[in-house]
């Protein structure tokens, strides 16, 4: 089997239980390969083919997911920075080894598409601004914007204490309280920064889409698997 593992070290780098506790699980018969009760974790198995107490275990060749982020939760994976986004979903993922991490970042009131993984080359692929990932937000702002913003945001906006003009971005008017952004970048609090620079305040802030990926279905602090790219 070219992408065997040793049982336990694939159920510690999964979050189930270290490598010496793996033993245990199997001793207690909740370890099954290919449907048959397993009792030696030093051995070589399928990851795929893996399950405890009945249910295959999660992500066994890598771990994707979207997650509707509600307002309130931070990325970050420190406590002390108030409710996580990672508070909301299967505590063993904190456990996995590589760590999942967000694909990019969406501050405390910002809502919408969040993207997971354990998957360092994807993080690099999705958030860099040269493979051309279009993220899309629905901003809640003080005023109408018109031609003069629009073509500011397809310059590129200066930011403040930035040495770089921003990418250029779409802006689109849907009324006089709401406009569209699309971007391909991820500065902190980029789009808030942008329509301040044109005299705007926004309220509030959602992410609609990221890439191909849109939170349609799902409620707020909801996450649904999706297939590694």
């Amino acid at each position: 089997m070219g992408t065997s593992r040793r049982l336990d070290q694939l159920l510690s780098s999964l979050g189930y239980a270290s490598r010496k506790e793996a033993q245990g699980l199997c001793d207690e018969g909740r370890v099954t390969v290919n449907g048959q009760p397993w009792d030696d974790a030093s051995a070589r198995v399928d990851p795929t083919h893996v399950a405890i107490d009945g249910e295959a275990v999660d992500f066994p060749l890598g771990l994707f997911v979207l997650l509707h982020k509600p307002l309130g939760l931070v990325c970050s994976h420190d406590d002390r920075d108030g409710p996580r986004v990672y508070d909301v979903l299967p505590r063993r993922w904190l456990l996995r080894d590589p760590k999942v991490v967000t694909i990019g970042r969406l501050d405390k009131d910002t809502s919408g598409v969040i993207l997971l993984t354990d998957q360092g080359p994807l993080v690099q692929r999705l958030t860099s601004p040269k493979h051309h990932v279009d993220k899309v937000y629905l901003a809640t702002i003080d005023g109408p914007v018109g031609a003069k913003e629009i073509a500011a945001f397809a310059q590129g906006i200066q930011l403040e204490d930035e040495a770089e003009c921003c990418f250029p971005a779409t802006l689109t008017p849907v009324d006089d309280t709401h406009a569209r952004v699309t971007l391909r970048e991820g500065k902190y609090h980029q789009v808030r920064r942008m329509f301040a620079a044109v005299g705007r305040h926004v309220s509030a802030l959602h992410r609609e889409r990221f890439g191909e990926w849109t939170v349609e279905g799902l409620a707020p602090g909801q996450w649904r698997p999706l297939p590694l790219p």
